[in-house]
Formats: structure tokens, sequence, C-alpha cells
């Protein structure tokens, strides 16, 4: 972890000292610096002389007064043992300059109990990266007791810089967000040996049965059994005995079969790889089992104010390489599923942390999750509905631009793809829009240079009915975006397939630039388009053209979907939000507000019904719009050869 660290920093522009006292150590470090560095040149990542810039960037000494002679920041890497790291903060608090901030990468311990070291608490951090640290997003942020909320603010600005993603933690507590929620899965495997329910090889073929890369087990080789051990035995003393329940763990330390850095752990590692002999996945383990477990554990962090619903799912999904987290998988069952489900798993374990946590007893699981139940040292509140106004790391948002202008943006880089979230945010916007007089066209975009290239289909989804009624949602909040009283215009760039592209045919205008890509690729997935791409497609392009599209999952360019006709406006060369800003502008201020959204009702549901009945629907929007105010002012810029100024009355 300590180069990794190094290297990172050195690639992003800081200057680094790196310390350790064994000069082999730093001779490996180095070399392992070195190769990584010329990995990332081979795979185009960066330039030779970027490399050679980083490395130059990174002095080795085996001083640590020499190495914090001038830091701003100090990141201590070494292993978990508390009395260590507090004599390693107390050596630095001596040595470094008043104004250097001291962080540790610990992964368990309290920032608070390394803070008691230093006669400098308000400047002692936890930042918590995680392995390898050049490649994973996540880093928790982590103050003690007394540390500076600026202090805080100016190290997640700094993992900023670095490229990650920092998720702060809000209260000192043993293990943080992600180790708090990994320990009780090691508990759970242990426990599992224990009592000789399954085998290693067992649990690790039905997890890999379930679409994991690395089994439990397998995972636990790899990282050192020894850590796992270490783990346990500090959240048995920090957070509860039942911690230290596992047998299985220490014997294998004490037999020194820590798993790959030993050779011989859980399976046999000496080619460098895990020797998994065959087996059958286990019947007496499935994913409830671990799903109930976690998710106990993400809403005690909650309900201790330790983290919030979106950071535990953002820091889980980041830490752990995971498409979901335990709030996403919470939201597909009740808190009576998950109770009971839970009191199984104590009783069949005997093990009392599995017991529903209070929120989960008192059936307010969803109250939870939604950020709706009170923290410890808080009263009871209810949350407003989440703003559409554009903030750091919203799925979604809205700017209203002026003009007549509404701008939303998709905002899931860099492909955009579409969750419940990002669904249920089109939903707000539209209640938010349906009756503002100001705005007349929404421009809908995706940011940076993808429009959206289809479902997130990484959701969990606990049944296929859930699944069918995801796909059922999706069809009804497209259907009311082609109703939506406002003229609508998607801007397709880069990709807009499965899901995407059906968010802009419910568009009424699509605009693409040239070498777009669209297309449904869902049958080689094993999949159809399930929100209205099947239904809307063939009434925009015809039978023939929609099937060639949809029944080979063939993608086509934005020059080709203008000539089918699918597209209504291509977009020159040059910047393509600007072009599309441009044009929904113009178009605002020439259209009127209430005829477009008559003449937008009559084409949708001239399709659905008879020619005659048509026909008098439209007589009728006549006789509406002959009363507006909108049409006397329309007729007299005719004549009076002016731009029209319409109010939508």
């Amino acid at each position: 972890m300590g180069h990794g660290i190094a290297q990172l920093f050195a690639q992003s522009g800081y200057d680094v000292a790196l310390m350790d006292k064994y000069p082999e150590a730093l001779e490996r470090a180095r070399g392992e610096i070195k190769v990584s560095l010329q990995k990332l040149v081979e795979k185009g990542k960066i330039s030779e002389e970027d490399a050679k810039a980083a490395l130059s960037r990174i002095r080795t000494t085996g001083s640590l007064g020499e190495a914090l002679l001038e830091a701003d920041l100090m990141v201590e890497a070494v292993p978990e043992v508390l009395e260590l790291k507090k004599s390693i903060f107390k050596e630095a608090d001596a040595l470094a300059p008043a104004k250097a901030v001291l962080a540790s990468n610990t992964s368990n311990i309290r920032i608070s109990e390394l803070a008691e070291a230093t006669s400098r608490p308000e400047k002692v951090v936890g930042l918590h990266f995680f392995n390898p640290a050049t490649r994973m997003k996540l880093v928790e942020v982590i103050p003690g007791y007394k540390t500076d909320s600026e202090v805080v603010d100016a190290m997640s600005s700094i993992c900023t810089s670095l490229g990650k993603t920092p998720v702060k933690v809000l209260k000192d507590s043993p293990g943080f967000i992600v180790n708090r929620i990994n320990a009780a899965d090691i508990l759970l495997f242990g426990l599992i040996l224990d009592k000789n329910i399954a085998t290693p090889a067992e649990v690790d073929a039905y997890a890999k049965s379930q679409g994991l890369p690395m089994g439990p087990y397998e995972l636990l080789d790899f990282v050192g059994i020894d850590v796992a051990a270490d783990s346990l035995a500090y959240f048995s003393k920090a957070i509860s005995p039942d911690y230290g329940k596992v047998e299985a763990f220490k014997k294998m330390v004490e037999e020194n079969k820590l798993g790959k850095k030993t050779g011989k752990g859980f399976y046999d590692w000496s080619t460098g790889r895990a020797h998994i002999p065959a087996a059958q996945p286990t019947d007496k383990l499935n994913m409830m089992d671990l799903f109930s477990v976690e998710i106990n554990e993400a809403l005690k962090l909650i309900e201790e104010g330790v983290a919030r619903p979106d950071d535990v799912e953002r820091a889980v999904m980041l830490g752990m390489n995971r498409p979901f987290g335990p709030i996403s998988v919470a939201k597909s069952f009740t808190s009576l599923e998950i109770k009971a489900k839970l009191e199984e798993m104590a009783s069949k374990f005997g093990c009392q942390l599995f017991s529903p946590t209070k929120s989960i007893a008192e059936g307010k699981m969803r109250e939870v999750i939604e950020g709706r139940f009170p923290t410890k040292g808080e009263e009871p509140s209810v949350q407003a509905p989440p703003s559409l106004q554009p903030k750091e790391g919203a799925p979604i948002y809205v700017e209203k631009l002026g003009n007549k202008v509404a701008r939303v943006v998709i905002n899931r880089p860099k492909h955009n793809t579409l969750n419940a979230e990002v669904m249920n945010g089109l939903d707000r916007m539209m209640d938010e829009l349906w009756e503002d007089k100001d705005i007349t066209v929404v421009l809908l975009t995706g940011q940076g240079t993808t429009f959206s290239s289809g479902a997130d289909l990484s959701q969990f989804f606990a049944t296929s009915v859930d699944f069918m009624e995801f796909a059922r949602k999706g069809e009804r909040i497209f259907r009311r975006l082609a109703d939506f009283p406002k003229l609508t215009v998607a801007l397709v760039k880069g990709y807009a397939l499965g899901g995407g592209l059906e968010l802009a045919l419910s568009c009424d205008l699509r605009m693409a630039t040239e070498d777009a890509q669209l297309g449904f690729p869902e049958v080689t997935l094993g999949l159809v388009p399930g929100w209205s791409g099947t239904q809307r497609l063939s009434k925009l392009v015809g039978l023939s053209k929609a099937s060639q599209l949809i029944l080979t999952g063939e993608k086509i360019s934005g020059k080709q979907a203008f000539d089918m006709g699918l597209v209504h406006r291509l977009i020159p060369h040059g910047d393509p939000d600007a072009f599309a800003l441009q044009y929904v502008t113009e178009l605002a201020s020439k259209v009127a507000p209430v005829a477009t959204m008559l003449a937008k009702r009559l084409i949708n549901k001239g399709g659905e019904v008879p020619l005659d009945v048509g026909l008098e629907m439209e007589a009728m929007a006549m006789g509406v719009l002959y009363g507006t105010e909108d049409l006397k002012e329309g007729v007299s810029a005719f004549f009076g050869k002016r731009k029209p100024e319409f109010k939508g009355k």
C-alpha cells in the first residue's frame, strides 16, 4: 500500500518522500513503482515522459525525520498494529512541521486513538486508500473526534486531485464504512468453517456460480489470513466479542498458513495461483445470507451516524468493486424479510452480531435507507425530495438556462447508464417543469461525450417480477415524457444504445453527431428492448428498418440514423453541446407553447385512434387555440414582419 500511495501522489504532480526503516523494502518499492509505471506506458495510459517525471518526484529515505522535514502531509501505511501505529504518530508529531497534517491509511483502527499520541489531534485524519491504491477509486476520509473540519475538506480536495472519489465518514468508528461491513462477511465465512457447514472450495464454487470473479476464501488467501485475523481481533475489542469467535483463522495463523504470501492457505499457491479442488457449489449458503448480514451492518452505520445511505452505497460499490451496494439490495426487500433471515442466521451460528438492528426489528428499514430515520443524537425528521438542481455527484439534474430553455443532464459518466435514480430523476424533472410557464423547450443530454449507453444492468433485482416492474416503470416514465407538455429535444452524441436510444425515441426531436452510435443490443444479451423500443421504433421508421435494428443488434451511425429518418438533424463538426443549445434557444423563441403542446398530443394520439376521431381532435385543438393571446400575437407579428413574443396564454 505504501509504495502504491507514493506512486499515486507522484503521478499527480506531488513531491514524495518514501520512508521505510528497511533498505531492502525501499529498493523493492522503487522497483515495483517502476514496473507499475512501465505497464501504464505500455497500455498507453501515460507517456514515457510522464513515467520518468513521476519517478523523479519520489525520493527514498530510511529516516522519518528527513522524510518529514518539509512535509505538508504524512500518510502512514504500517501494519495494522495499534501500538506500532501510535508510536509512529508520536514520533512524527515531534518531527513534522507544525503545518503538517498527519494521516493514517489504517483500514480499521479509530483515528481518535492515533490522534491521542500527538499534540495536534485537530490535524490527524484517516485517508483509507484501497488496494491497489493506483487503481481503486475510493478513499474514505475519516475525522477523529478533534479533527478540524477544514482539514477534512482539504484532504477530500487532495483525493479528488489524485483522481479518486473521496467519501467523508461522518463519525470515527472502527472499520469506518467498507471494512465494517466486510468484517461481518469475514466473521460469517469464519463461522461456516468452524461449524463445518461447507468446505472453502464448495463455498467458492457457489460464489462463482453467482457471477463473482473470486470466491471469499480465495480472496482471503489473496489478501492474507493474518490480515483477516488481526481485523477480527481488533473488532472483538472495539465493537463486539462475537468477532473473536472464529477459531479457524487463529489456527491457520499459528500454522503460518497465511495464503498466497506463504504459499499455502485454504489453497495451494506454490505456482503463484490458487489451486482450488473441484467441488460442487454448496446448497448450505445463499446470497440472501450474505446480503442480510451486509444490510444489517450498513443500517447500523446509518443509525449510529457514521455515514449517510448514499455514501454507504457509493463506498461499498467502489471499495469492494461491486455493481451495487447494500442500500440498493435493501430496497428490494421488506423489513420483515430481512428480519426473519437475520434471526435465522443469529440462531444458526450462535452469533448475536447477526441479530437485526433496531430499525429492521422495528420495521423501519425503508425509513433508514431513505434517510428518514433519526441517527443517534438527532430528532426524527422528514427529508425534502431530492433537488434536481446541479450538484456534485447528482445522477441527473436540471439547468434552467433562461430564454425559455431547460437542459436536463444525465450525469453518470462515462457511459451515463440509466438506473433507478436516473429514472426517478426524470419523473421529478417532469413534475418540476410540467406547469412551468417560463420553459418551452427541454434539451435532454448526457454529461461528457455520451448521451446514454443504456440501462444499468448491474442493478440488483430480487426476482424476475421486480425486473419486470422496473421495465414497466421505465415504459410509464417514457410514455409520460412523450406526453410532456414541452417540446423535448434529445442530443445524441457518443452512444445512444438500448434504454438510452429508447429515451431519445421518447423525445419529440432528435439531433445527432455524424459519428454517434445508435442501436438496440438487447438480443445479443438475451433481452429485448423493454422501455417501448419495439413499439416506438417501428412507428418512426417502419417495420422493416425496425426489424433490422432490433433483431440483429447492430449499431448504426448518426449519419445512417439521419438517412433512415430516425434523427431529425445532423450536428456539424465542432462542439455538439454548444450547437444544440443554440438550436433549442432559437426554437424556443419562435414556437408558441400552447400550440406546441396541442400539436404534440395530436401527433402522438393520432396514430392510436381512427382518422375521423383524429380529425375531430384536430378541429377541437383549433378551437382552443383560436381564443389564445398567442394566436393574436402570432398573426400580429406575421403582418408586422417581426419576431413574436409568445406568453403561453
